[in-house]
């Protein structure tokens, strides 16, 4: 193994860990949110995109933070 992660490797690792927490939490609530603001089915769909587009993100922080923590 290598030495200890670079601290902003570390942060941006925490950063990603915290949008895939809140994805998923937003994933899971969107049908409690949209019924509870009597909204229309297609903003749920729009909620569940907006947490598609965070876990991307995130799995592209993570391979990055992967591929440069290798380099080291």
């Amino acid at each position: 193994m290598s030495g200890p992660l670079d601290p902003k490797l570390a942060r941006q690792g925490r950063i990603a860990a915290l949008v895939i927490a809140g994805a998923a939490l937003l994933s899971i609530f969107a049908p409690v949110i949209v019924q509870a603001l009597s909204l229309p089915a297609r903003y749920e769909i729009l909620i569940l995109l907006f947490a598609l587009a965070a876990f991307i993100w995130a799995l592209v922080v993570a391979l990055r933070i992967w591929q440069k923590s290798r380099d080291n």
